[in-house]
């Protein structure tokens, strides 16, 4: 518990240095602990240090996650991998974000398996690569998501998501983000969010714009063998 405590309070300072060399409010930023093939165990723990908003990647773990650790006030989860749709129903009983919308069929199942729940929040992800197999809505095509996925009644469209690619300095490519979410913001006003930044390189998300960090290992600790 000692060395996870120091390695999250580690990273919120440095969040924090972060967020002011940028000239914003390290208040305003959300900071998401990514536990993927991690223990349950381990959400019990950074619960207790005071984390509330919990990412996972894959449906299967998510939900067995959420199912172990149970109803916690304030916990939230973040599904933040690529979803497909016939595992929408299980994102959608154990999430309360998905960041990875990113073709209207899938928006279409989360509605679909969302009657009688409350609104679902999303956020679209967009290929910031020109690699058509990555995850991601192609930026010509943003818009049309974003209109389609705002029309469905039981989906909230609050932002954007992606991941930098791995070819181009993360500034350049959270730059162009920033720029897609002011396109969304076109279409749906609110829709301010923006997920970005990972361990490596959250400091030139956050100068960019972001407002929802995912981290991981940085707080972790190194990743169990997958299971």
């Amino acid at each position: 518990m000692s060395d996870l405590s120091g390695r999250l309070t580690e990273v919120d300072a440095r969040i924090a240095a972060a967020a002011r060399a940028a000239g914003r409010d390290p208040g305003t930023l959300t900071r998401i602990v990514v536990t993927k093939f991690h223990p349950a165990s381990l959400v019990d723990e950074l619960y207790e240090l005071g984390v509330r908003e919990v990412g996972e990647n894959r449906q299967q773990e998510l939900t067995e996650k959420a199912h172990a650790v149970g109803p916690r006030d304030g916990l939230r989860w973040h599904f933040i991998g690529q979803a497909q749709t016939n595992k929408a129903r299980a994102i959608r009983a154990a999430a309360s974000v998905v960041h990875s919308v990113d073709r209207p069929r899938l928006a279409d199942a989360l509605d679909a398996a969302g009657e009688g729940m409350p609104r679902l929040d999303v956020l679209l992800q967009i290929n910031l690569t020109d690699d058509p197999g990555r995850g991601g809505v192609t930026p010509g095509d943003l818009e049309q998501l974003a209109e389609h996925t705002a029309a469905r009644d039981t989906l909230r469209v609050r932002g954007v998501m992606a991941v930098a690619p791995l070819d181009e300095p993360p500034a350049a490519a959270f730059e162009r983000l920033a720029q897609y979410s002011a396109l969304v913001r076109a279409v749906v006003p609110d829709a301010d969010w923006i997920s970005a930044g990972m361990t490596g390189d959250f400091a030139e998300a956050i100068a960019a714009g972001a407002t929802h960090l995912r981290i991981g290992s940085a707080i972790t600790g190194p990743r169990p063998e997958r299971r």
